[in-house]
């Protein structure tokens, strides 16, 4: 039986790495058949199968995300932001199978030279233990802002 409170560590846990720019470590988290989605503002309900959605990683596209973003080809990410990512009100699912559903709110702030951007939204993940350890089967990141105008782009990863 995995609790809230590990589940709640293991969030912490991610938004830490995230912040710390430690994004192979971030990528150690996900299983082999990650899938990592962020829809459109005006379709949050979106399928990637038929929808324009802003980010739709597989396992390979998530570590080419990664690599990316490490290298100084990520001119929107050169040097690197700092961010603060904050993970609340985390509420666990039923079991689906292997799986066990999450649902948390998230605000991550991002801040480069004089700018600051707020993002807020609620991620959904499934996560399953691997190895005897919890890891991210899916994160679907879906933003509550009407319009991605003010922050311009999703150059992190929320």
């Amino acid at each position: 039986m995995i609790t809230r409170a590990e589940v709640e560590d293991f969030l912490y846990r991610e938004a830490e790495l995230l912040d710390d720019w430690d994004l192979d470590g971030w990528l150690a988290l996900w299983t082999d058949d990650a899938r990592y989605v962020v829809p459109c503002n005006d379709a949050p309900d979106g399928d990637p199968s038929r929808d324009l959605v802003l980010i739709d990683d597989n396992a390979l596209r998530l570590a080419s995300r990664v690599e990316r973003l490490n290298s100084r080809k990520a001119h929107r990410e050169y040097p690197h932001s700092t961010t603060s990512h904050q993970v609340s009100n985390v509420r666990l699912r039923a079991m689906e199978g292997d799986e066990l559903p999450v649902v948390a709110e998230f605000t991550v702030w991002r801040f480069r030279g004089e700018r600051s951007t707020t993002y807020v939204g609620r991620s959904t993940y499934r996560l399953r233990i691997v190895d005897g350890e919890l890891r991210i089967r899916s994160k679907r990141a879906v933003l509550a802002m009407g319009s991605l105008r003010q922050v311009a782009d999703v150059a992190i990863i929320l």
